[in-house]
């Protein structure tokens, strides 16, 4: 039996490659500010800044939810504005909450949900520039085990934290050659991720083949969160 599945921010990077590899093994439900219906999938209009997720365009119960919207904000700190920082804060954690007690009862009624949101590799390694994305990705890091501790049995809980992948999120860091190569150089796979590759793990997570694994970490970053090349 196909599972139900909510994709939040699932028309863009990531989570449209999620999309596209769910397409034949689910019934998906993708929620995003621009309503774009797929074969198999029913489009929801939705901004996780502004709006209260419209649940009547959804199944009784759900199978699983991933929440994929996020944020590259790389600054010096000094340059960083307090209202960056909420900013962050607003998009990575508060929409994911906002999200999930919205849907949580339909999540509960599974008999074995999973949910994957997103962190960064940055958050378990310092990395310069990245005070507020790495803050506020910590926030999410934090909900992800206490969630999984509190959602125990039925409902698993895990996050994804990725370096940096080849979206249009990180456009503005990869979209020339140069800039490409220098970001490939840091990772000692020499290369940047895929969003395909982010989305393997994810659809992994959201199995039944992941049904012992809550709490976790998971981070997919090209080596370079571990290893010095």
């Amino acid at each position: 039996m196909k599972k139900n599945i909510l994709i939040v921010g699932g028309t863009s990077g990531i989570g449209a490659a999620l999309s596209k590899k769910l397409a034949d093994q689910a019934h998906l439900y993708i929620a995003a500010r621009t309503a774009d219906s797929s074969a198999g999938s029913t489009a929801i209009r939705y901004d996780v800044l502004t709006d209260t997720l419209d649940t009547t365009q959804l199944p009784e119960k759900l199978d699983g939810l991933v929440y994929c919207p996020g944020s590259i904000n790389l600054r010096p700190f000094k340059g960083l504005k307090t209202e960056t920082f909420r900013a962050d804060f607003e998009l990575n954690l508060i929409g994911a909450v906002h999200t999930l007690q919205t849907v949580l009862p339909k999540l509960q009624l599974a008999q074995q949900a999973s949910i994957v949101f997103f962190s960064t590799v940055a958050v378990q390694t310092g990395m310069p520039f990245h005070a507020s994305v790495a803050a506020a990705k910590g926030a999410v890091e934090g909900l992800t085990r206490a969630l999984a501790a509190e959602l125990a049995p039925n409902i698993r809980v895990n996050a994804i934290a990725p370096s940096l992948v080849n979206t249009p999120l990180a456009d503005k860091f990869l979209n020339n050659e140069t800039k490409l190569a220098r970001a490939a150089e840091r990772h000692p796979l020499q290369r940047v991720g895929t969003p395909e590759e982010i989305a393997a793990l994810a659809a992994f997570l959201l199995s039944d083949d992941a049904a012992w694994i809550t709490g976790q970490i998971l981070t997919v970053d090209g080596g370079i969160g571990t290893l010095k090349s």
